[in-house]
């Protein structure tokens, strides 16, 4: 088992166990988590989980939700349930390879079930890019070829009429996002995340309503960090969860 780290998200009030090496939460965890429109009694499903950082921090900010972890390593998805009982949340953790209709069924994941899904998918698909040597680093970061559509359709069919989908992912994929998306999902709205007021996107969040014929939105941009390097006071205040993008 490999070496794991005891850390805080949300200026202490998420406390996180997770591997050491490999994919680890950070700003885009936090930032999916802020664009969460969660309601009390909202069903949560927050798929490709890992050690479950997302709904986490939407427990922290409604606690009278239900979630659901949906991961399919073993090893993460253990982690996962142990930080559900650290923070007092009362979630689901249901080990499954959201790909696979079968692996979904035998883990409960029933169509139309969830009000509200959140996904940040693997960024990269085989071929694309040189892949990690590191085998959950690799699991975290790429999907076989045509993985994106796949992921996306299974995410979108979980969602109940009127529920949402949000998710986020490199700003250089909106246009493969938004074909998928469109074909289940509307009145969606984009916001863009610029590491710096001069610089291109490299996050796009996208949040839809499934079955809704509302035009698309595009959202004021977010910057995370000013001119000296550091955290704009915006980015700084979503990193401590005194602020969301709601």
């Amino acid at each position: 088992m490999s070496e794991i780290t005891e850390d805080l998200l949300l200026g202490g009030r998420v406390h996180l166990v997770q591997p050491e090496k490999g994919h680890r939460a950070g700003t885009d965890a936090v930032l999916l988590a802020a664009s969460a429109p969660v309601r009390p009694d909202d069903v949560v499903v927050d798929v490709g989980a890992a050690t479950g950082a997302v709904g986490l921090m939407v427990a922290a900010r409604e606690r009278r939700a239900r979630f659901v972890f949906v991961e399919r390593d073993p090893h993460l998805a253990e982690l996962c349930l142990r930080n559900c009982r650290d923070n007092g949340v009362e979630g689901e953790v249901a080990v499954a390879d959201v790909l696979d209709k079968v692996s979904r069924q035998a883990a409960g994941l029933n169509p139309e079930s969830a009000d509200l899904v959140l996904t940040n998918p693997p960024f990269l698909e085989e071929g694309q890019a040189r892949i990690s040597p590191d085998g959950r680093r690799a699991a975290a970061h790429a999907l076989p070829v045509g993985g994106l559509e796949a992921w996306l359709k299974a995410c979108a069919g979980l969602v109940k009429p009127k529920g949402r989908l949000v998710l986020i992912h490199r700003a250089d994929r909106t246009a493969e996002c938004l074909r998928v998306v469109e074909k289940w999902l509307g009145g969606l709205e984009l916001r863009f995340v610029h590491p710096s007021a001069d610089r291109p996107a490299i996050r796009l969040l996208l949040t839809g309503i499934k079955g809704s014929r509302g035009p698309l939105s595009i959202l004021p941009p977010l910057i995370l960090n000013g001119p000296d390097g550091r955290f704009t006071p915006q980015a700084e205040a979503l990193h401590r969860g005194e602020a969301t993008l709601l």
